[in-house]
């Protein structure tokens, strides 16, 4: 079974048993959370879709962690006009474990 499910402003494909990194959460590392915001659920050719969700449907998880993932770098640069900037930026994210999927 899998679903579909809205968080941080970004759609995921979840399964049981899978791990996924979110944008960071305010929820304490090992605790659990309900997500109910499913836009698709489905087995195989057996797929309800939310007008925008699924009523009745949730996913439990499991917070396993939180952290920062690696640093991207920004550059920007005008030719011939001696314009240079440099920025990075460190993403915090939450790790999910997919405990179950209720439809």
């Amino acid at each position: 079974m899998f679903a579909i499910v809205e968080t941080g402003g970004k759609q995921f494909r979840v399964e049981e048993g899978r791990s996924l990194k979110v944008a960071k959460l305010d929820v304490q590392a090992g605790s659990e959370l309900t997500l109910d915001k499913i836009l698709l659920v489905g087995t195989g050719a057996d797929v309800k879709i939310g007008q925008p969700f699924v009523d009745g449907a949730a996913v439990q998880c499991e917070v396993v962690e939180h952290g920062r993932d690696k640093k991207i770098i920004i550059f920007k640069k005008k030719r011939r006009k001696d314009y240079r900037r440099t920025q990075g930026h460190r993403q915090d994210y939450t790790t999910l474990k997919v405990k179950s999927i209720q439809a």
